[in-house]
């Protein structure tokens, strides 16, 4: 297949005026009818035959052929359909029944968990026993004083479901700070909290969210931090990357994701560095995937100066139509997380040994109130941006989604595709809102899996009824997308989370969880048409890709992969352990096992 050209029409579109990107080069409907309409008297460049091209068009029609031109898919239909558009070079593959998707899309990852090893390997921690041994092994290496950092190990995933003490971490760890991060959420050695300043005296004082956990008697921390590791005065010990490093390791991240049919992500909490990175990839021609960018904007400080910042977003020039770099809207933190006991829940926690909760009356942690929350979200619709905020427990659903409401009441929010990210906790009300607002959904299966026996213990299977309640949703006419929340390490299975979609796609119509026996709510479990459309179409139209991704239909751009398994067809455990063929973007060959 043709490789991308050097200055492509996609690129000289970008550097003429974002006016022109807006009418540029992602069609829209009635110009990808004119494009299609025309292509069929193209001759093509490939033709796949003999196989099961799954469309998921509106009517998720199945077809045997599908024939490629250039960076757009020509024509769909039957065997001698297609072959109809054979040239002299025309490139042939048979696909002995094999089934082609549309490339794949997840909706959320962190492409920056390429760099947690580059210093050294960090290995799987199952157990405290297992963490404390990775500390000593650091603190071999390391000079006394020097900060050891363990990030994104949760407690929920680790066997004895707690967080390392206090006392644990100084006695492996007598000389040098120790945090054991999980998020905003910390559990900190003495040594690494008298660095900080946090003492028997310390209150949070800077207007933001958080508290200090302290023993009942004496007062001291007990070196639990809740939603305020910001105080820490953590510095890093490990070798720094150079630009040159950071972009080498996306791509290798990249191909990676190209590996398990991914054509395209969300990046969820992106910063300018990024960005950049990702717009220096498209101009060499080295990007493998489209980037559709949820920029990070703080919430802390003067609301007018919050609402500036997002309006600066809106001006940059990738806020246009671009069909590999885009930016789409941004992305804060509403509320803590259920893997560290800061959720924001509409009835208490509950007391809890799992996550050191002693206050029967805790709720979790919410960092925008609404007075603030309101204004942000109406900034952010009038300046035509999506707004999508880091929303876990069904307190902070409900507040977002009535933000939404009171926003829509003055301007519709429809048009910029409102998201909630995460999403986890819900309700048959918060369900049903979403339709009628146009509020998407970014969920993430593998909590599910990875979770769902701490979650169990904690709250009880009442109140996991609507635990990312997926057919509801769909049921309701309301749009999920499919992501993993990929935060660290390369590699589909080995990752924090895993970014593998067909585990993701098993996920949602088994239910089923790693320890846990049965399915968790088996009434919530999606059909296996509707987690392929999960992470295609809905994923497509979640990170407005929907006009060139998303389905195999001619006029839109020719990304699509080939399988080993037939996905509707196979058994059940078949589905995790599918295998990627060919993986292509743009027409151009970006994977091949």
């Amino acid at each position: 297949m043709k490789p991308f050209p050097a200055h492509s029409t996609s690129r000289r579109t970008f550097l003429r005026t974002s006016a022109s990107l807006v009418l540029g080069h992602a069609l829209i409907p009635r110009q990808a009818i004119g494009a299609a309409a025309k292509m069929q008297s193209r001759q093509a460049d490939l033709i796949l035959t003999g196989g099961r091209i799954v469309t998921v068009n509106r009517r998720f029609a199945i077809c045997p052929a599908m024939a490629v031109q250039g960076n757009r898919i020509l024509r769909v239909g039957t065997n001698e359909e297609v072959l109809s558009t054979r040239g002299a070079h025309t490139t042939i593959r048979e696909l002995r029944g094999r089934m082609v998707l549309p490339g794949l899309i997840d909706s959320h990852v962190h492409p920056a968990a390429a760099m947690t090893e580059f210093d050294h390997a960090i290995p799987a921690m199952e157990t405290i026993a297992d963490v404390l041994d990775y500390i000593r092994q650091r603190v071999g290496v390391l000079d006394p004083g020097r900060w050891i950092q363990v990030r994104q190990v949760f407690i929920t995933r680790l066997r004895e479901q707690r967080y390392p003490t206090r006392a644990e971490l100084d006695r492996v760890a007598p000389q040098h700070p120790v945090i054991f991060s999980t998020g905003p959420d910390a559990s900190l050695n003495s040594l690494a909290l008298r660095l900080s300043g946090i003492d028997k005296n310390f209150l949070v004082a800077d207007g933001g969210p958080g508290y200090v956990e302290r023993d009942p008697v004496s007062g001291e921390p007990s070196g639990i931090l809740r939603s305020c590791t910001r105080y820490v005065k953590v510095q890093s010990s490990e070798k720094q990357p150079t630009e040159s490093d950071f972009y080498d390791r996306t791509l290798a991240l990249f191909k990676d994701y190209n590996s398990v049919g991914i054509t395209g992500i969300g990046d969820r909490d992106a910063d300018d560095d990024a960005i950049a990175r990702y717009w220096r990839m498209e101009q060499r021609g080295d990007l493998t995937l489209r980037v559709a960018i949820s920029h990070h904007i703080d919430t802390l400080g003067p609301l007018a100066d919050i609402q500036d910042r997002i309006r600066a977003v809106a001006r940059d020039p990738l806020t246009g139509d671009n069909a590999f770099v885009r930016i789409i809207g941004i992305k804060t933190y509403l509320d803590g997380g259920m893997l560290t006991g800061s959720a924001y829940m509409r009835e208490p926690w509950g007391l809890s040994q799992i996550y050191a909760i002693a206050d029967p009356k805790y709720r979790g942690v919410l960092f925008i109130p609404r007075e603030r929350l309101v204004p942000i979200i109406q900034t952010a619709v009038e300046s035509k941006l999506q707004f999508t905020a880091h929303t876990v427990g069904d307190g902070a659903v409900h507040a977002l989604l009535e933000a939404y409401e009171m926003v829509n009441q003055h301007r519709p929010i429809r048009r910029t595709r409102p998201c909630i990210s995460h999403s986890n906790f819900m309700s048959r009300e918060a369900v049903a809102k979403l339709a009628p607002l146009g509020v998407c959904v970014d969920i993430q299966p593998a909590w599910l899996y990875l979770d769902t026996r701490t979650l169990l213990a904690q709250f009880g299977d009442d109140r996991l009824r609507y635990f990312q309640p997926l057919q509801s949703i769909f049921a309701a006419g309301g749009l999920a997308g499919g992501g993993s929340d990929h935060m660290q390490k390369i590699g589909s299975w080995r990752s924090i989370n895993p970014y593998n979609p067909f585990l993701g796609m098993w996920i949602t119509i088994t239910r089923q969880a790693r320890g846990h026996e049965g399915a968790l709510h088996p009434e919530e479990a999606l059909s296996r048409e509707q987690a392929i459309r999960f992470y295609t179409a809905n994923n497509a139209y979640l990170l407005f890709q929907d006009r060139y991704a998303g389905s195999l239909e001619p006029g839109k751009r020719a990304d699509f992969i080939e399988l080993d398994t037939d996905l509707l067809n196979c058994s059940m455990d078949a589905i995790k352990s599918t295998r990627v063929l060919r993986t292509y973007l743009d027409g151009r060959l970006v994977f091949e096992s």
